[in-house]
C-alpha cells in the first residue's frame, strides 16, 4: 500500500538561530522506532547547523513487532528482495511528506539534507536519489541500498553520500556498508565512508560528529546544478 504524505507526520525542531530556516534536515528513523528516536540529532547538530530546521517523521504504518513503534515498510525474511519491494511502496509517500514540508518552509529542493539510520537509510538513499531536484547530501547510518541493479537507470539526482556502520552490527552486517559502495559507484555516485569500530547497530559519537560535519559542510555550500 502507498502512504501520502497526511499519513506521516513527527517531531520538529525550529532553527536554532531563530530565525526562518534556510535548510531542511529529515531524519528518517529505522525499523521499530518513531520519530522521538532521531529527533535529538537535530539538538546535537544545530550548532553546526544553525539555520535548519529539523523533522523527524514517524513512518506511516505501526511496527508489526512492535506496540509502540513504527515501519516503514514490513519484514518478515530481511532480504534484499523485501528491501527493494519496501522501498519501492513506502517511497511515494516520503517524497510527498519532503515536498510538503519544503513548501512548509518555502524552500527549493536542494535545500534538502536527508539522514537515515537503519531501515531509514534504506528509504533516504532510495527516494533522495530519484527526487527530480536532488537533495544536498544523504547521510546514512547502519542501513543499506536496497535494489542496487535498478539504481543506474532510475538515479535523477548525484548529492554526497556519508555511510557509517558499526563493524559489530547484528542486525544489518558492516558488509552491507561494502554492498552499497559499490552499488552507488556503478550508478556514477561518490561515497565517504566510515566503520565505526566496536560498534553495534547504533551512531558512536564519531559517527555523530562525522555526519554533522558532513551535513553542514553540503548544506552550506553552493547549489549544485546536477542536483
Amino acid at each position: 500500500m502507498t502512504s501520502s504524505a497526511s499519513a506521516i507526520d513527527g517531531p520538529r525542531l525550529a532553527p536554532a538561530s531563530g530565525g526562518a530556516a534556510r535548510q531542511l534536515v529529515v531524519l528518517c528513523h529505522g525499523y521499530g522506532a518513531d520519530g522521538s528516536d532521531l529527533i535529538g540529532l537535530g539538538r546535537e547538530w544545530a550548532g553546526l547547523l544553525p539555520d535548519a530546521a529539523f523533522v523527524a517523521p514517524n513512518a506511516p504504518e505501526p511496527c508489526a513487532i512492535s506496540a509502540f513503534g513504527r515501519q516503514w515498510f514490513g519484514l518478515s525474511f530481511r532480504d534484499p528482495a523485501e528491501y527493494w519491494r519496501g522501498v519501492r511502496e513506502a517511497g511515494p509517500g516520503l517524497d510527498a511528506f519532503l515536498d510538503a514540508e519544503l513548501a512548509r518552509h518555502g524552500l527549493a529542493g536542494d535545500a534538502l539534507g536527508l539522514v537515515g539510520f537503519s531501515q531509514g537509510t534504506m528509504m533516504a538513499l532510495h527516494v533522495g536519489l530519484r527526487r527530480e531536484v536532488g537533495p544536498a547530501v544523504v547521510v546514512g547510518y547502519s542501513g543499506a541500498l536496497a535494489g542496487p541493479e535498478h539504481l543506474p537507470g532510475e538515479r535523477k539526482a548525484r548529492p554526497p553520500i556519508l555511510l557509517v556502520h558499526g563493524d559489530r552490527d547484528d542486525v544489518i552486517p558492516v558488509e552491507a556498508l561494502s554492498h552499497a559502495r559499490e552499488g552507488l559507484a556503478a550508478a556514477g555516485l561518490a561515497v565517504e565512508w566510515h566503520v565505526s569500530e566496536g560498534v553495534g547497530h547504533g551512531i558512536d559519537p564519531e559517527g555523530l560528529r562525522l555526519g554533522g560535519q558532513f551535513l553542514s559542510r553540503a548544506l552550506s555550500g553552493p547549489s549544485s546544478g546536477d542536483r
